[in-house]
């Protein structure tokens, strides 16, 4: 017999279910699961917009004396290779060349992410320093944390995000013009 009572407050308990409840809960774990990726893309995208302002995220481009190159390839990897801190041993440790001709200089990118800026005339290096942009670009599309963040975490909540905005900016005012076209503004709020 003490399990009628049990029984009982467990269907008292089925009765008083609520959905409105339910979809709070759900509202609230499902926030936490978009929200954690926006706050990355926001936090990581005011970085990169601000990239060329501080010197910590991108170095500056260093102008040289002359804009004619003058150096070949191999001029430029030997350059590139004295400074150690690029970790330079191979064609393969480097991962670009960005070539800027208005202001004599390449750009030499290394694959530990240190830049050496060399003189396109002389070969001499100009400058050394860390650049941070790439690092933050694959935090900011996810690819940072796996390969798949970016399809299956970021778009999904960039799409949560986007999708009720979206129609609440565009969808309410074509919805009210048409029923106001229709004579229905006695029907619509």
């Amino acid at each position: 017999m003490a399990d009628a009572p049990e029984r009982e407050r467990h269907r008292e308990a089925a009765r008083k279910f609520s959905w409105k409840r339910l979809a709070r809960k759900t509202h609230y774990w499902a926030s936490l699961f978009v929200a954690v990726p926006l706050l990355v893309v926001i936090g990581t995208g005011i970085l990169l917009l601000l990239k060329k302002e501080f010197n910590w995220i991108q170095p500056d481009t260093v102008k040289a004396g002359s804009k004619v190159p003058t150096v070949d390839f191999e001029k430029i990897y030997k350059s590139a290779a004295s400074a150690e801190v690029a970790e330079i041993t191979s064609w393969d440790d480097i991962e670009r060349l960005d070539v800027r001709p208005s202001k004599g200089v390449v750009l030499v990118k290394s694959n530990n992410s240190w830049e050496v800026q060399v003189d396109l005339a002389t070969g001499e290096v100009l400058q050394t320093a860390y650049r941070r942009p790439d690092l933050i670009e694959s935090i900011h599309d996810g690819t940072f944390f796996h390969t798949s963040a970016k399809l299956w975490l970021f778009l999904p909540s960039a799409i949560t995000v986007y999708e009720p905005a979206s129609v609440f900016l565009f969808g309410s005012v074509t919805i009210a013009s048409v029923a106001k076209r229709m004579n229905f503004e006695n029907y619509w709020p």
